[in-house]
């Protein structure tokens, strides 16, 4: 009982520290400086974790920044808009950021597909690092993978993991 104790306290201290995001980006092509600061100020956020995902897209032209994507907790969702408002060219912020509904099941869920995609020997290698490649949104019990993957055996792979 003990060693299963001590393997969960490690798990959630590897999760802990193992939760900076990978951001995707709506618009086609963002360029500039704009885009890079976005991207920097989303990265910085404290919460943002693996179980969540943003996106962004950029309006040079107008200033116009567009948050889109599911978060865990309401203060990633106030902390990504809170973060890109105060950016120089910033001219508006459209927060269309959904927090999910909070769920013990849903936890237990995303807990589970953390343990099974990132503990297989194939697919550890895609949480090493500070940015993990593959982000796990539950619903309501419904698993979404989203991320980057090097070949198509690995995003079968995560799949199946993940089911």
């Amino acid at each position: 009982m003990k060693k299963r104790a001590i393997r969960n306290l490690a798990l959630t201290a590897a999760l802990a520290i193992a939760t900076v995001p990978v951001f995707g980006r709506t618009d086609p092509a963002p360029t500039g400086d704009l885009a890079d600061q976005v991207r920097h100020q989303l990265v910085m956020i404290p919460y943002y974790n693996v179980f969540d995902d943003l996106n962004y897209s950029v309006d040079n032209s107008t200033g116009v920044i567009t948050l889109s994507g599911d978060v865990t907790r309401p203060v990633v969702k106030d902390d990504a808009e809170r973060s890109v408002k105060h950016l120089p060219g910033v001219t508006k912020v459209i927060n269309n950021i959904r927090v999910l509904p909070l769920s013990t099941f849903d936890n237990r869920i995303r807990m589970a597909a953390y343990r099974s995609i990132y503990g297989f020997g194939g697919l550890y290698r895609y949480g090493m690092g500070t940015q993990p490649s593959i982000h796990i949104i539950v619903d309501n019990g419904h698993v979404t993978l989203i991320g980057v993957v090097d070949n198509e055996a690995d995003k079968n792979m995560a799949n199946i993991r993940a089911n």
